[in-house]
């Protein structure tokens, strides 16, 4: 069972995390929602269409303009209050690092903290703890934030992620973190190469058989990317296909760009697993 907000989810649920940048150069969306109203509509969109998580960052993932704590809060802090106004019962995310963004957005509503570069700040599950707060414990093999892999290497790439994460989760818990409210994330790409990213999908299940709930951020990776050697604008049929596997092996929160494609993906393989029903079946009986 996985408490998010004041929300239960039963352990086959599959739930999306919607992504919304507020950064004028992040590297899929490249600033379509920077300014506060079109980040709004952009929640209105992922909601309409299923998901039931938006996940709000304020600063991207790679490498580039120095992004402090406090233009981060400018960014998130104001918007998270308005999302949560807008929709009291929505799961809020924030994706960072830092302990005080963290704090700040959980005082303007946000349910989950989404740390993707594996506890770098270790303030940051306290915070968590004290606002009762869900947390992302994700692998990024030591990584500093906004920084790429070069060269990296890894004896077993998932006993590193294996032991990582669920040593982050352990310490949520030591620090008052409901078990309930955490999840641990491969990182795909965080600290890995393509090879990398590759070999913790298909041996997904070892991160499922933890007993953590596994949350995977796929969507339009550049493990995707290279795998296909495609452009960043051709990688959702790459994308849909990683979710349909990681799903299968028991992943349970998907974060996404495209939502209304991961949602017909995820209703699928809930449904060739027998955990609901065709929406309709007619054919042969009519």
């Amino acid at each position: 069972m996985l408490r998010l907000g004041r929300q239960r989810f039963a352990d086959s649920a599959l739930l999306i995390m919607a992504i919304v940048n507020r950064t004028p150069d992040s590297f899929y969306d490249r600033g379509a929602t920077f300014a506060f109203g079109k980040a709004l509509e952009r929640v209105d969109s992922v909601v309409a269409d299923g998901a039931e998580i938006v996940d709000i960052g304020g600063v991207k993932a790679a490498p580039g303009e120095d992004v402090d704590a406090a233009e981060e809060i400018r960014r998130t802090v104001d918007f998270v209050a308005a999302v949560r106004e807008r929709y009291p019962e929505l799961i809020i995310s924030v994706d960072t690092w830092r302990a005080s963004v963290g704090r700040a957005v959980c005082q303007a509503g946000a349910d989950l903290l989404n740390d993707a570069w594996g506890g770098h700040d270790p303030e940051l599950a306290m915070v968590a703890a004290e606002y009762d707060a869900a947390l992302v414990c994700t692998h990024a093999g030591g990584a500093a934030p906004r920084t790429r892999p070069h060269r990296i290497d890894y004896p077993d790439v998932m006993a590193d992620v294996l032991r990582r994460t669920v040593a982050e989760a352990e310490r949520a818990v030591s620090l008052g973190v409901a078990r309930d409210r955490i999840m641990i994330d491969p990182g795909h790409d965080f600290g890995k190469n393509t090879w990398h990213s590759l070999e913790v999908t298909r041996r997904l299940r070892e991160m499922v058989d933890t007993g953590w709930t596994v949350l995977v951020s796929l969507s339009n990776k550049d493990f995707v990317g290279e795998t296909l050697d495609l452009a960043l604008d051709q990688r959702l049929l790459g994308t849909l296909a990683a979710t349909a596997v990681s799903a299968w092996e028991g992943a349970s929160v998907f974060r996404a760009h495209n939502v209304a494609e991961t949602r017909q993906v995820l209703d699928m393989v809930a449904a060739i697993r027998g955990d609901v029903p065709p929406r309709r079946a007619v054919r042969g009986l009519a």
